[in-house]
């Protein structure tokens, strides 16, 4: 094993531990920013996002706007890094006023070579409690990779699914990502700095958050089904969405309509978010 996995295994089994109070103006906003209604006594399934969020002062802040890496995650060499999936259990829905409790656990460091170049992936575990009860399980996956290469192919994209039972166009202007990167306290440039993602990170354009895509297919069967409870969801992001080119989001449920096949695809038909709902 090379030098840099022995150093990036330092971080394994780190913990973290943040409280947060669970208010409702956080709600608030991001119902205004999915055009939605709630009731706001409870935080609606991946709204926890919208707390314990990582406060770190500018001077800590790294090129890329996130925090510089080397405290709780590991000082990954690669520049490029996104969300690359997740698994989440809910137990029970956080209500407005509780002070919560999230413990953070590295779970996993994987370093690997890909066609684009080396790949690191962080899992972190995370546990949230209040009031001595268990309210979710969740393990995020994180992408680290090279910058892109001159000349390089990007990747061949998949073509979407076909036979989705519901659907919905989302329009992810700049106004959407802004209020969504305000709402999780996310520095990250490629989602809100033109200059930066097309010149320094290569991308075509502003990329749309992946939690936001997660939270829009969730959104998909709250809406299709609103007296539903959702006990587990999963999913993996395939390829990116860009601000400025509409994406749909669709959802198959099975016979049964206890496990929902979600995806979204782009303006031209192509897979960038494959997931799983199931219901309890």
């Amino acid at each position: 094993m090379s030098a840099a996995p022995q150093k990036l295994d330092d971080w394994l089994n780190k913990q973290a531990v943040a409280k947060d109070d669970i208010t409702a103006f956080p709600l608030a906003a991001m119902a205004a920013t999915l055009d939605r209604e709630e009731n706001g006594g409870t935080v609606p399934p991946l709204w926890h996002w919208l707390y314990f969020l990582p406060i770190a002062p500018m001077s800590e802040v790294g090129p890329d706007g996130h925090p510089k890496r080397g405290g709780f995650l590991p000082p990954v060499p690669l520049p490029r890094r996104m969300w690359a999936g997740g698994r989440l259990t809910f137990h029970a829905p956080l209500k407005v006023g509780e002070r919560a409790t999230r413990t953070s656990t590295i779970a996993n460091i994987e370093d690997k070579t890909g066609r684009s170049g080396r790949l690191v992936f962080v899992t972190v575990q995370h546990t949230i409690e209040a009031g001595g009860e268990l309210k979710l399980e969740e393990e995020h996956d994180i992408v680290y990779r090279d910058a892109p290469h001159e000349g390089a192919r990007p990747p061949q994209p998949q073509l979407a699914p076909e036979g989705e039972v519901w659907r919905r166009t989302i329009d992810p202007d700049p106004v959407m990502l802004f209020r969504y990167s305000a709402l999780t306290f996310n520095g990250h440039r490629i989602h809100y700095d033109y200059p930066y993602v097309t010149q320094v990170e290569g991308y075509p354009g502003l990329v749309v958050h992946g939690p936001l895509i997660a939270t829009l297919l969730v959104d998909l069967v709250r809406r299709e089904q609103p007296d539903a409870t959702l006990q587990s969801f999963a999913f993996k992001a395939v390829r990116p969405t860009f601000a400025g080119q509409a994406f749909t989001v669709c959802g198959k449920p099975s016979a049964d309509g206890k496990v929902i096949d979600l995806w979204a695809k782009d303006h031209e038909g192509y897979l960038t978010m494959r997931a799983t709902a199931a219901l309890a």
